[in-house]
């Protein structure tokens, strides 16, 4: 399908004209307008959608990543910019919604101007190059910043650097890259349109190369130098890598039709054998508003480590599109009614539901569950939306947010009355329900039935918005064309005709670009450890090679980070499209895999215990002295009682200490030997002869003692003769 606000590329065209935005479709559904990118102005031009349809699918044209969008910081912009972008989309936002047709068609575009112009106090001109700029640029608020991409400025395209933004690209040779993009399937066929336009042609391009031509083609910006094109490379987070790309071409490989069509048949048969690879009512349409909610869940769930353990109510949140009743995007978790759980609802939203049902080993076909679109409007409570990431949603993805009153949840009554089918459900089918209006006086307490673990209660909760979006709705306003054509009111048909019929508010977004923009954000500390935050240890590859924890320039850099899991967290860059990912250094690797409500629980029970042994250190410190002061004071009194063999000098002792230390070594080296011998195996016999009475027999008496005692003996005789020198 084709959505409003999407880029696409002309192959064949080799100008700034090769690409063009889809701005507006017909109710109509049979022409679409749009306008080319990289010009000076840019008017609508009209198209018949068959005949786009065609080339869409013969290749000649294809869809490529939107060049101009960024992140914007709102607090980061200057009061000047804000008024000035404030300025020109009250004049730009008015008149696209009440003068859009006359805008689009070119036999009524002119005085349309005029009267702009006339009622504004702006010349013509400058009326072209605002709505030039507003279509180029994105169609969202911020694409009437002046500098917004970093190109143009009142209408004139500014010439890029020739020269790569960012630092150079380090190759990562173990696969552990941390560059690069998702690979979605928008993105494969950009690498199979690649592979067969420069890998499979009898120039016999090489990889690397046809991956070059790749990214000139798709993932550059063009801009005119001396009136010549040129090619300006996006940052690397929006650009898949190397290794991204090699692995898609091993996935999608033709290896018969890659060697035939490089080489020839005749290579083929004689030098090389095939290769298996692997294959693998306010609402005018679907999109133009969805309301969102959270409800607790009339059910208690129990923890996947133990199933004895009861840890409450799980918190479900539900998106809902008004026009067909399809639920677009669902959260089941712990968290909440908080932002953190409206932000796990947003990335759903926008997330391919077939590969989201797979891990939850649930198969389903796309029509089953068909939306991963961002809507014109979202309406919900006061509370989630009205936090920290509400601007980033309005500004930079063009999402407007409606809150309705305080005690006013009936504004929301679809998807009040889907929480509502889904509790009673529940109640009938699960244990641990909330069974309270069938309780008696000494029943069994149901909290204590409670038997399925978040997860398994998640792929109920799945099964049950598969079954609504493909369940007749009661009482739906059925259009008259609806009769007409034989639509039942089963919200994955009513979101198909309405897309077929009621085409222009549906748009795609990848969800790395959501996730950028929901995240909450902090300031971390630099120092020479690292990155700081939340007293963790983090560090970066632009940290190093900037050399951060070393020159000491930067001391605090904003983040934004996942509380759910803080082994990343990361650093937006400048340009608003992408981001530095940090990781946990050694240091603070033990708490790895843990939760940021975790994380704070530890760090407060590692204060208290701290707190605790403080008082016992005291003592121990005590005690220490003590034991010191003992010893020093027993040495005193062995120094002062010690007998003096001879009167030295106090210069005679000083000089003496070399030779006092040399004997000393000689007594430690026989108190301190190994002996590896059994006791008593060493005995010396002396025989001393003692001459008694005369008339007696002579008498050997017979003397034992150690080899050791013998040398001490030794050594202390020397000593002493070397004090009688001194």
């Amino acid at each position: 399908m084709i959505y409003a606000n999407e880029v696409y590329k002309y192959l064949s065209q080799g100008n700034e004209d090769s690409y063009i935005r889809i701005i507006a479709i017909s109710k109509e559904g049979t022409r679409l307008h749009y306008v080319t990118l990289y010009t000076h102005l840019s008017m609508p031009t009209s198209y018949q959608i068959d005949t786009f349809l065609d080339e869409l699918n013969q290749g000649i044209v294809i869809k490529v990543p939107d060049p101009y969008f960024k992140r914007v910081e709102e607090d980061k912009l200057s009061a000047v910019s804000k008024e000035s972008r404030d300025f020109d989309w009250n004049i730009v936002s008015k008149y696209w919604e009440e003068e859009k047709e006359k805008i689009l068609l070119k036999a009524t575009r002119s005085t349309c101007f005029k009267k702009i112009a006339a009622e504004n106090t702006q010349s013509i001109s400058r009326v072209k190059r605002l709505f030039t700029r507003f279509w180029q640029r994105g169609m969202n608020k911020n694409a009437m910043l002046s500098d917004y991409a970093n190109s143009g400025g009142k209408g004139k395209d500014r010439a890029l650097s020739e020269n790569k933004v960012g630092r150079p690209r380090k190759a990562d040779y173990e696969g552990n890259s941390i560059e690069g993009i998702n690979i979605t399937g928008e993105v494969k066929e950009l690498f199979k349109n690649g592979i067969d336009r420069y890998y499979r042609t009898k120039q016999q391009a090489s990889l690397i190369e046809v991956y070059h031509a790749i990214l000139k083609d798709f993932f550059s910006s063009q801009y005119r130098d001396n009136g010549e094109i040129k090619y300006q490379i996006w940052d690397k987070e929006r650009i898949p890598t190397y290794g991204q790309f090699y692995y898609w071409f091993k996935k999608l490989d033709e290896p018969l039709k890659n060697i035939i069509e490089r080489k020839g048949i005749k290579a083929y048969e004689l030098k090389h054998r095939p290769i298996l690879s692997n294959s693998t009512i306010e609402t005018i349409g679907p999109g133009t508003r969805f309301q969102v909610d959270a409800t607790i869940a009339d059910i208690y769930v129990v923890s996947k480590l133990d199933r004895n353990r009861i840890i409450g109510r799980p918190i479900v949140y539900a998106i809902i599109d008004v026009f067909s009743r399809l639920v677009t995007g669902i959260y089941v978790g712990l968290e909440g009614p908080s932002w953190i759980g409206a932000m796990m609802t947003l990335d759903n939203m926008v997330a391919d539901k077939v590969t989201f049902c797979k891990e939850y080993d649930i198969a389903i076909e796309e029509y089953q569950w068909p939306s991963r679109h961002l809507p014109e409007i979202i309406l919900a409570d006061r509370g989630e939306f009205e936090g920290y990431s509400v601007e980033s949603l309005i500004n930079n993805l063009g999402i407007a947010i409606e809150n309705t009153p305080p005690y006013r949840g009936d504004l929301k009554g679809i998807i009040e009355r889907s929480f509502r089918t889904v509790n009673t459900k529940l109640k009938h089918k699960t244990p641990g329900a909330i069974m309270k209006e069938f309780r008696q006086r000494g029943d069994r307490d149901y909290r204590l039935d409670a038997t399925l673990t978040l997860e398994e209660f998640t792929k109920i909760y799945i099964q049950l918005v598969i079954h609504h979006n493909n369940t007749p709705v009661a009482k739906y306003p059925m259009e008259k064309e609806m009769l007409a054509e034989g639509i039942t009111p089963i919200p994955t048909l009513l979101w198909k005709w309405g897309i077929e019929n009621k085409k222009g508010s549906l748009r795609t977004i990848e969800r790395e670009v959501m996730r950028l923009n929901v995240l909450p954000k902090a300031n971390a500390s630099v120092s020479r450890a690292g990155i700081k935050f939340k007293n963790l240890m983090y560090g970066s590859q632009k940290a190093i090679e900037e050399q951060w924890f070393i020159n000491q320039k930067v001391r605090s850099v904003e983040i934004v980070y996942d509380p759910r899991n803080i082994n990343t967290i990361y650093i937006p860059e400048e340009d608003g499209k992408s981001y530095e990912i940090c990781y946990l250094l050694e240091g603070s690797l033990q708490y790895k895999d843990v939760i940021l409500e975790e994380l704070i629980f530890m760090q407060e029970l590692q204060a208290e215990l701290m707190e605790k042994q403080k008082q016992q250190q005291l003592q121990n410190n005590v005690d220490l002295d003590k034991e010191i002061e003992a010893i020093v004071k027993q040495a005193q009194k062995e120094k002062s009682n010690a007998t003096t063999l001879y009167d030295q000098s106090k210069t005679k002792k000083l000089r003496s200490i070399k030779q006092n230390r040399a004997v000393e070594k000689e007594l430690n080296k026989v108190s301190e030997a190994f002996e590896i011998v059994k006791p008593n195996t060493h005995q010396i016999v002396e025989v001393t002869e003692l001459k008694s009475n005369p008339k007696t027999e002579e008498v050997i008496v017979i003397k034992e003692s150690t080899q050791k005692e013998k040398l001490m003996n030794k050594l202390k005789q020397k000593r002493d003769e070397n004090r009688g020198k001194g």
